[in-house]
């Protein structure tokens, strides 16, 4: 039997009809695909599989015995004809799951009482109970039986533990045991290892051939934890040296060295500032100027708390580059945010952002404004200013990306809240920078990120944490609002909010969607969690923003001073709403209560506003929760979240709320966030339609292997960064790219 290789297609071994089916259902094509398809979980013989836990609409594979089987005929309703119907009632020894078969009474002559077997299906409800229809399934013999068995793919089962896979409709786990097992036996006994050895010695790891074997193979627990600790470190080691050729071609870029004037705009601003920079802000302000004295580009990644004040470390980091005589550039999201940015800014600098204006500054600079839907003439006056270098300081949405925007001289990118650009976009502004420079980059995020996530999907950045709250940032209480179980209390909300206003505060009222008549219409960013205990034909369509804004001003807010803001007004409407809002209720046209998506979620700052209501709160991920409610509190007074839901108590989305309504530690709910969803979700492969390479390895469980194979990975590539003495793990690197699973590595 000739040997396989990882790169062989599928087909020519194990023949052209398996290999189509788990290619189109699992997108496996290669030998080396198959083989790293791991099981899910192992059953053992005489442990069956706890039938509480099935999910519905989940695809499961489960080991119960058969406690009653019932053949019934029925008249079919359409074609008004007897038929039969097979049921099978499977157990665990607590709970029960139905099997139903259409017109296959025959059977019943293998499904009999007491027999135990794998049974794989999707998991359906009628009338009320959970069941498998026509599932598929295979019988385990008694070991008085074994020795009568012919067929391999029952005898397979013979041993103790029972690999139970990730499986389709089409592919039973069974089948694709049987498939792996074809591959296994043709497996060369020299594989080519991507680990080197002295790291395989230095950590007691095993070697890739028995590892795969054991992983598919075992013949003891203790065999499937050496199996998986050895495969963890395969998808470590390889993602970090993909991480760390990029981090040292990055350090080989040219950037021109920009530091700061003893007296210059940066010292005025700093001399000006009504209040104390905290110790971060202090200390992470020094790193940055540091990098920016460099002659290769800073790419470094700013996070923190909402509040923190990241955005003051970045416009000193601007500030200083103006005084190196170059020009930053702040790119934002939403017109929204880039709106807000730039008032925010303007109005901290004061004159110092009016240079050659009546009551402006000389040593100041001037802050240029471009999103989408200026106006010609302000536009044009924008690209003027940005190209001669009058304008030190840009802020702008996409429409910076244009080819039509050209900067004198660039040295400073700020991406805030990068995850909501692509790579594509982040190049483009990237390669803006003159003589084939490039400019310095500083990414921002408010979402916390833990290490390790930090070390995968940031690992080409250097990571800097903003964790202490400037001073008079009041605290924030939320509570969960039951409004089907209490909806006395959804009425005491409204006359909650009726009583902060009263008091000559602000309110927001979130909603997940826009709504103009059909249900899917939103064009804003919600990061609606996959609650697979709830199916989507249950659930209502999300409340929307102009359907809530009509009931809440006839109804309970009546009186007060309602607005509406979404991400599809005009620019102009949206400037004047947010402006509005932020003058205050004392304003002839202020604006008492908000009714808005998330289009408010970052960077809106309004010091009055004190209490959040946010609508259909588990149609929105923890970090989106935890975003929304940064809104209020910022003036130094309590901030209030009301997360209201129809979510039952003990659903996955209320233990979800809950969560946040117990902590205001963003780094605490970020590991929620994470351990709540699939790992290929964080990562940004789900979202972008690609399978995550990472099947075995967990960002929060394994620190210790993505530490050490950060290090090891690192002194590689510093001593070949081309691997060229490391062949195995060049063609593990080039498939990770090749195979175009590694979109999210792109954060710079």
């Amino acid at each position: 039997m000739a040997e396989l290789h990882f790169g062989d297609p599928l087909a020519p071994v194990i023949g052209a009809k398996t290999a189509k089916a788990l290619e189109s259902g699992l997108g496996l094509r290669t030998v080396e695909d198959l083989l790293r398809h791991y099981p899910r979980r192992y059953a053992e013989r005489g442990q069956l599989s706890d039938l509480a836990s099935l999910q519905v609409d989940e695809h499961v594979t489960v080991m119960a015995r058969i406690s009653k089987v019932d053949s019934k005929t029925y008249v079919d309703r359409k074609t008004n004809r007897r038929t039969d119907r097979l049921e099978v009632v499977v157990t665990d020894g607590h709970g029960s799951l139905v099997l139903t078969f259409f017109k296959q009474s025959w059977r019943a002559k293998d499904l009999r009482e007491g027999r135990v077997g794998l049974f794989s299906g999707k998991v359906g409800v009628f009338r009320s109970q959970r069941q498998l229809a026509h599932p598929d399934y295979v019988l385990l013999p008694d070991s008085t039986e074994l020795a009568d068995v012919a067929d391999e793919s029952v005898l397979s089962y013979a041993g103790a533990l029972i690999p139970v896979y990730p499986a389709t409709a089409a592919m039973s786990s069974w089948k694709i045991a049987s498939a792996v097992g074809i591959v296994l036996d043709q497996m060369p006994s020299d594989v080519d290892d991507p680990l080197p050895e002295s790291t395989r010695i230095s950590h007691e790891l095993m070697g890739l051939r028995p590892a795969l074997l054991a992983i598919h193979r075992p013949e003891s627990r203790a065999h499937v934890n050496a199996a998986q600790q050895r495969l963890r470190w395969d998808e470590a080691f390889v993602l970090q040296t993909v991480l760390a050729q990029r981090r040292f071609a990055h350090s080989a870029l040219q950037a021109t060295a920009r530091v700061a004037k003893p007296n210059g705009i940066l010292a005025a601003f700093d001399s000006k500032l009504p209040f104390t920079l905290t110790a971060g802000q202090v200390e992470i302000g020094s790193v940055i100027f540091d990098d920016i004295a460099q002659t290769h580009p800073m790419n470094r990644l700013l996070q923190g708390e909402v509040g923190s004040g990241k955005t003051l470390v970045a416009l000193r980091a601007m500030l200083a580059v103006v005084d190196a005589g170059g020009q930053a550039v702040l790119l934002a999201p939403t017109e929204v945010l880039a709106a807000q940015h730039f008032r925010s800014i303007t109005n901290m600098l004061g004159p110092l952002a009016e240079r050659g204006m009546m009551g402006g500054l000389d040593s100041g600079t001037r802050v240029a404004l471009l999103t989408g839907s200026l106006n010609v003439a302000r536009r044009r006056q924008a690209l003027l200013d940005i190209s001669v270098g009058d304008a030190g300081i840009v802020i702008g949405t996409h429409a910076l990306l244009e080819d039509r925007v050209q900067f004198f001289d660039l040295g400073l990118a700020v991406i805030d809240e990068q995850h909501r650009f692509g790579v594509e976009q982040r190049a483009a502004l990237t390669v803006k920078s003159r003589d084939g420079s490039r400019p310095h980059v500083l990414v921002m995020t408010a979402t916390p990120i833990p290490r390790t996530v930090a070390m995968t999907v940031f690992g080409d950045l250097d990571v800097s944490t903003l964790s202490e709250l400037p001073q008079g940032r009041a605290p924030i209480t939320s509570h969960v609002v039951p409004a089907v179980e209490r909806p006395d209390l959804l009425a005491r909300v409204w006359t909650r909010v009726r009583e902060e206003v009263e008091s000559g505060h602000q309110v927001y009222v979130v909603a997940p969607r826009i709504g103009d008549g059909s249900t899917g219409s939103s064009d804003e960013d919600v990061d609606e969690p996959d609650d697979s205990s709830q199916t989507t034909s249950a659930r209502r369509p999300p409340i929307a923003v102009l359907d809530l804004a009509p009931m809440l001003s006839d109804g309970p807010l009546a009186g007060l001073r309602v607005a509406v803001l979404h991400g599809r007004l005009p620019s102009d409407e949206k400037d004047d709403i947010m402006r509005r809002f932020a003058a205050g209720p004392s304003s002839s046209d202020g604006i008492d209560v908000l009714i808005a998506t998330t289009v408010i979620e970052v960077g809106v700052d309004v010091p009055n506003s004190t209490v959040m209501v946010i609508m259909d709160a588990d149609r929105f991920g923890v970090s989106q929760l935890h975003q929304l409610r940064g809104r209020v509190g910022r003036g130094g007074h309590p901030g209030l979240a009301l997360l209201v839901s129809e979510s039952p108590i003990g659903s996955p989305a209320r233990e979800r709320l809950d969560a946040v309504a117990a902590t205001i530690d963003g780094f605490e709910l970020s590991r929620i966030d994470l351990e709540q969803r699939r790992e290929g979700d964080v990562l940004g492969a789900v979202q972008s339609g690609r399978k995550s390479s990472l099947r075995m390895l967990s960002v929060l469980r394994d620190e210790d292997i993505i530490d050490s194979a950060r290090d090891e990975a690192t002194a590689i590539v510093a001593s070949d960064p081309e691997l060229a003495q490391s062949p195995a793990l060049a063609r593990a690197v080039a498939a990770l790219l090749d195979d175009d699973q590694a979109d999210y590595l792109e954060k710079s």
